[in-house]
C-alpha cells in the first residue's frame, strides 16, 4: 500500500455500498477520505477541510449534486476544487454542467477501479 500519497479526496453519496467501494478503491491507493452522505454534510466537511478533489453523486437525499456542483462552483475557496461526478445518468442529461466547468469528468455508474484512479490521476495532476 503506498502512504506516500497524502491528497485528500471528499466522497459524496448516500449510497452506503458505493460509498465504501469508492472509499476502498481509493485508500488502496493510499488517498485520505472523507466522506459526506449528502449535500449539508458535504458543505460542513468543506469548512473543516478543503479536499484536493470531490467525487459527487448527483442524486442525493438533502442537496442534489449539480446543486452542490453550482453552490461550489460559485464560492471561490472551493471553485478551483476539480470534481468528478458519478451518476447512473449520462453527461448528456447535464449540458449545463460542463458549461460551468468544461474540465468536469462524468463517470458513469458501474465503472472499474481502474477507471476511477485513472480520472482521480487526471484531475489531481499526477
Amino acid at each position: 500500500m503506498n502512504h506516500t500519497n497524502n491528497k485528500i479526496i471528499l466522497i459524496v453519496e448516500d449510497d452506503e455500498e458505493f460509498q465504501e467501494l469508492f472509499a476502498m478503491m481509493l485508500e488502496d491507493t493510499g488517498y485520505r477520505i472523507i466522506r459526506a452522505y449528502d449535500g449539508t454534510e458535504a458543505l460542513k466537511k468543506l469548512e473543516e477541510q478543503k479536499p484536493n478533489l470531490i467525487i459527487l453523486d448527483i442524486l442525493l437525499e438533502a442537496m442534489m449534486g449539480d446543486a452542490l456542483f453550482l453552490h461550489l462552483k460559485r464560492v471561490p475557496e472551493y471553485a478551483d476544487i476539480p470534481i468528478v461526478i458519478t451518476s447512473s445518468f449520462s453527461a448528456k442529461d447535464y449540458p449545463n454542467l460542463r458549461e460551468i466547468d468544461p474540465r468536469l469528468v462524468f463517470l458513469e455508474k458501474p465503472f472499474s477501479k481502474e477507471t476511477l484512479l485513472r480520472v482521480v490521476q487526471e484531475r489531481l495532476g499526477k
